[in-house]
């Protein structure tokens, strides 16, 4: 049976789009969905810690978004460009997408500062794909620090006032085309009153790129490849993962790249293994998940690859059930929006049994 694109269709209120983070990152509201007995409670992010336990282990995506969005103008015609970052492939060349795409010809340079300069050299699969050769001297994190925007989704129109708040506060490692936003919710008072509680925290690596924020544009979503990202887990990490599931702890991932990365990694009895390299898991309901227990998240756009591996921890139909609430309740969605923790079955299992 075909699985439908529009069957994860919803509608949202335009005036539910938060277009600003909250005033502080963990007063941002909290939806608990517990798979178990289909329940639903309206908490706030700072309450997580009434769902965790000693011996759990929070695996969070420590990523950090670098300032991607970039503008040049052709010094012949003055015609200008707009130019999303994506994927590093080596010291001066980046997989990018462009706007607008039907004037980005190969061999076309542009100026985006008297630092940096940028030729379009190859087109990829990707709709506004294409590869581009950076011309710069000295560091680059550091001229993008200087003359790149941060890449804020199109839904929000806003301007940033500190584009810290559009990072996590553990974010380390540069390469992030956009922020792994269901970890902005976390702050450094919080993590350390769950890891007072005896919770162990995790840091695995997924740089966010265009196989997360990608649109489905097949009707039959198995149709659908999902573009590859770059995803690290260290020895260490896998160590502290494996060694907090043998001890009976649950893996709480921190976002859907947290969820990608430890899938990627995990053999069939959920054993995590160190590893790095590409990664374009698609996971769907059906899924069978190995390696996460339980899931904080943020809320998705209706019939993007988000929504749909959210609804594989319980169901598609559960799960827009769970937004409808959320809708009704006002809460704030997408990137700068409130958050929603997913007890799972398994999880829940556990907890009753002891």
């Amino acid at each position: 049976m075909t699985r439908k694109l529009s069957d994860y269709y919803f509608d949202l209120p335009k005036e539910l789009i938060a277009q600003s983070p909250a005033p502080d990152r963990s007063s941002s509201r909290l939806l608990v969905y517990d798979k178990y007995d289909k329940s639903i409670k309206d908490e706030h992010f700072y309450d997580i810690v009434k769902y965790l336990r000693k011996g759990d282990c929070l695996v969070r995506n420590n990523t950090k978004v670098i300032p991607a969005r970039l503008y040049g103008m052709r010094e012949d015609t003055g015609g200008t460009m707009e130019f999303l970052l994506l994927k590093r492939l080596d010291a001066h060349t980046f997989e990018a997408l462009v706007r607008p795409a039907k004037r980005a010809k190969k061999g076309i340079i542009y100026k985006v500062s008297d630092e940096l300069n940028i030729e379009i050299i190859d087109t990829t699969e990707a709709d506004g794909g294409r590869i581009l050769r950076l011309y710069y001297d000295g560091i680059l994190e550091e001229i993008l620090d200087r003359v790149g925007n941060m890449p804020l989704p199109p839904y929000i129109t806003k301007p940033l006032e500190d584009k810290n708040r559009y990072q996590t506060v553990y974010a380390k490692i540069d390469g992030s085309a956009a922020a792994p936003t269901a970890g902005m919710h976390f702050t450094q008072e919080l993590l350390k009153q769950i890891e007072d509680m005896g919770v162990i925290i995790v840091d695995v690596l997924l740089h966010v790129g265009l196989g997360t924020f990608r649109p489905v544009s097949v009707e039959n979503i198995d149709e659908h490849k999902m573009h590859s990202e770059y995803y690290a887990v260290s020895q260490e990490a896998a160590d502290k993962i494996n060694a907090a599931r043998q001890a009976g702890g649950r893996i709480i991932a921190v976002g859907t790249t947290s969820v990608r990365t430890l899938e990627s990694v995990a053999d069939e009895q959920g054993v995590i293994h160190p590893k790095s390299g590409e990664t374009n898991i698609f996971i769907t309901p059906g899924y069978k998940f190995k390696a996460v227990d339980m899931l904080i998240t943020n809320f998705h756009l209706p019939e993007s690859t988000l929504l749909m591996l959210v609804s594989a921890f319980s169901s598609r139909e559960e799960i827009l059930r769970v937004y409808e609430h959320a809708i009704k309740e006002r809460y704030r969605f997408f990137s700068f929006g409130d958050a929603m923790l997913i007890l799972s079955s398994k999880q829940e299992g556990r907890l009753k049994e002891e």
